[in-house]
């Protein structure tokens, strides 16, 4: 191994230790590994550019303002105060339904953005309630995570997988994975209300109080609501039709975020962009920087080869490594560039006589996807949801996440693995 790559591996696990320890805000420590990986020659600042991931910063920037924007209308303390009359206030069973709403919006737009939309309305019924929002926050965390697993366009690795693999296509994916998340979304909603049942005690009081409440009393600004749900509406469709119209996501993103603005006025400008999470932005383009190091210097290469050798190219084996090593990797590492390395190794090894490919491709999807609850860095939508839970007054640390980020991830993935054994193997 060179110089340059055992420079990248140290600066990443040191940033990581500064990251887990949380002496230091999280984007102050990205950044500064990012940089250090370019003052030590291990790239220039043009190669570090490039692993930057602006379609993923694009695409939060236009959703967040396009929610500032939408959040000034009342709209999400109407859906809140409906959602927890619906249920007569019992948090227990809000938490199911939040969860389930981020689950299957997931599974047809960007994680990202069904937390970005969700978000906001947990923040305003808790408030209703005068309960915590961490237990909903994180049940929500999961499940877009688990919902976003079971379509090719509901996390990246499904998209990049499904480009790459031109025979598979996007009703594979629905029959494929669909079942087995199904089952993970049950045993995960039964686990979180388990470990979150003592937090989610709302008072006769409260709940008496919020039957008194008229949601139609929230909205605010009617003419605002319906400029922001008939852009949303827009930047939905797009999302389902952006590679029809050639376009990425951050692009429709942007395009209604500043559609938006054109329809409302400039005197919303300066809040919609304050409202950004910025601390966010900047902690995804050093985190980005970090992992492409490892890229460069073909650590990640050296690791996935060395691995996927221990197997020989049996078929059970080399799947199950395939299911855990993804899912203990996505857990540390952003998963785009550990999925953009296995695609051509497992399409090498079918070069190389490994006739059936099919077992693979779905553990590497699945252990993609789902590896990133594991860990507060592990996917994009726990970072931005933590982001968002700072500003508000309810930290979401590293230790606090794993506590139960790590039981959800290895619960999914042994349900997970019997699911590829009994259909794929036995």
């Amino acid at each position: 191994m060179d110089k340059e790559a055992l420079i990248a591996i140290a600066i990443f696990m040191i940033t990581y230790g500064f990251i887990i320890s949380e002496k230091i805000h999280r984007t102050i420590i990205a950044m500064a590994g990012a940089l250090t990986l370019i003052f030590f020659g291990v790239m220039n600042q043009a190669a570090a550019l490039r692993y930057i991931d602006f379609n993923t910063l694009g695409l939060l920037i236009g959703m967040m303002i396009i929610v500032s924007i939408t959040a000034q209308t009342g709209l999400f303390k109407f859906v809140s105060i409906q959602a927890a009359k619906s249920v007569n206030g019992h948090p227990l069973a809000l938490l199911i339904v939040f969860s389930l709403i981020a689950a299957f919006g997931s599974a047809f737009l960007d994680n990202v953005t069904t937390v970005l939309l969700v978000v906001p309305v947990t923040f305003s019924v808790s408030r209703q309630l005068d309960i915590s929002p961490v237990p909903f926050l994180m049940s929500e965390i999961f499940m877009a995570n688990i919902g976003g697993t079971a379509t090719m366009i509901g996390d990246p690795p499904n998209i990049m997988i499904g480009s790459s693999v031109r025979s598979l296509s996007f009703t594979d994916f629905i029959t494929n994975l669909t079942p087995v998340i199904l089952i993970i979304s049950v045993a995960t909603l039964l686990l979180l209300s388990f470990y979150y049942r003592k937090s989610l005690r709302g008072s006769a009081e409260m709940r008496n109080r919020l039957a008194d409440l008229d949601p139609r009393d929230e909205i605010t600004n009617p003419v605002l609501l319906v400029k922001s749900l008939t852009v949303l509406l827009l930047t939905v469709s797009g999302f389902f039709f952006h590679q029809a119209l050639g376009v990425e996501t951050a692009t429709v993103a942007l395009a209604g975020a500043f559609l938006l603005l054109l329809l409302t006025g400039d005197h919303y400008l300066d809040r919609a962009l304050s409202d950004v999470e910025w601390s966010t932005i900047w902690f995804f383009a050093g985190l980005f920087v970090l992992v492409g190091g490892l890229v460069e210097t073909g650590v990640i290469t050296r690791l996935a080869a060395a691995a996927l050798e221990l197997t020989g190219g049996r078929p059970v084996p080399t799947t199950f490594l395939i299911l855990w090593m993804s899912a203990l990797a996505s857990s540390f590492v952003d998963n785009i560039p550990f999925v953009a390395t296995m695609i051509p190794l497992i399409k090498d090894m079918g070069e190389m006589g490994m006739n059936n490919l099919e077992p693979l491709w779905w553990s590497l999807s699945l252990g993609a996807c789902l590896g990133g609850n594991g860990l507060l860095i592990g996917a994009s939508a726990n970072l931005v949801v933590a982001g968002l839970a700072g500003k508000e007054g309810y930290p979401i640390t590293f230790i606090r996440f794993m506590k139960i980020g790590l039981p959800v991830m290895l619960l999914s993935i042994v349900i997970a693995t019997i699911y590829v054994y009994l259909r794929y193997l036995l």
